[in-house]
């Protein structure tokens, strides 16, 4: 399961995959460039020979390059370019995969547990852990107060359990409505 049942957390979700996707694309097509245009220039300028465009580079860049020999020039635009693309994409993937896996991992055991009675129990426990507020206010339940809810879960009520479990599902986006933990 990689996308929420709920309909607005699998919309945030996918735009959320999307916008890294277009991010990695975009600066991986930037150091592509950056890769394409060094390399013409480093080519034209070796062609050229050094006393043609030594003398109208300024003296900090003609330094610069006599450090490098000009065999060694495709290999240091390369790894400019990658350079560029791992400085821009790696924090960001860095970022956001870790956050989905996550997602991904709470889904698919809330799922499992579902799927069975003593699993439903540990979904309605789940959910009474929770803020205060949150546990009231999430278990669709006439009248129920989290003193009631922890009540109903001690006494094995099958609509307290229900509506608990039920809650800590469409907290996590298979279900109903959702919060907006990812």
């Amino acid at each position: 399961m990689w996308y929420a049942q709920n309909p607005g957390r699998a919309a945030r979700q996918l735009a959320g995959d999307l916008a890294l996707l277009a991010w990695v694309t975009t600066w991986a097509f930037g150091a592509a460039v950056l890769h394409q245009l060094a390399g013409g220039i480093a080519a034209r300028l070796s062609a050229a020979g050094p006393a043609s465009w030594w003398r109208l580079l300024p003296k900090p860049a003609q330094d610069m390059l006599s450090l490098v020999d000009p065999v060694q020039w495709p290999h240091l635009v390369t790894a400019a370019g990658l350079a560029v693309f791992l400085l821009a994409s790696v924090p960001a993937i860095g970022w956001w995969v870790p956050r989905r896996m996550r997602w991904h991992r709470r889904a698919s055991a809330a799922n499992a547990l579902a799927a069975s009675e003593d699993g439903r129990e540990l979904l309605a426990l789940r959910a009474l852990m929770r803020p205060l507020d949150d546990v009231g206010r999430t278990a669709t339940l006439t009248g129920a107060t989290p003193g009631r809810l922890a009540e109903g879960w001690r006494d094995a009520d099958p609509a307290t359990l229900e509506a608990l479990a039920g809650a800590e599902l469409r907290r996590l986006g298979l279900g109903g409505a959702s919060t907006t933990e990812h």
